[in-house]
């Protein structure tokens, strides 16, 4: 049973996400504490850079599909619904619970990831 997760598609999206949510985290810090960038902006900017890699980790590790052109153009879409949601859960903890800015996106990821693993799923397996 658990060399069958280990081997899952759930498994396989845990682990991506993971290496893209600290690619995502280590560009937020860059762009926030190094280039002094405001911190909406500076999640966009990372979520937008990390997006590309995660395209290319869902296609040949969680899923292996091939990437193409149409899936790359279609990917965006699975995550209007994820930065909608981080970026109001991230807005939500900053200004109105007073989270650190630092954690913040952490927990924000968190509760967007169940929504990008369907959508993506969806457009990747195709």
């Amino acid at each position: 049973m658990v060399a069958k997760f280990l081997n899952s598609e759930v498994f396989r999206f845990l682990v991506v996400g993971v290496a893209n949510t600290l690619n995502y985290y280590v560009l937020y810090l860059l762009f926030n504490y190094v280039f002094h960038i405001n911190y909406l902006t500076a999640h966009i900017t990372a979520f937008i850079i990390s997006m590309i890699g995660s395209f290319y980790l869902n296609s040949y590790y969680t899923y292996r599909s091939r990437p193409s052109l149409s899936k790359f153009l279609k990917f965006p879409l699975t995550y209007v619904v994820n930065i909608a949601i981080s970026t109001v859960s991230i807005y939500i903890l900053v200004d109105l619970l007073e989270i650190n800015e630092t954690v913040s996106p952490l927990i924000a990821t968190l509760i967007a990831i169940p929504f990008t693993f369907v959508i993506s799923k969806k457009i990747l397996k195709t």
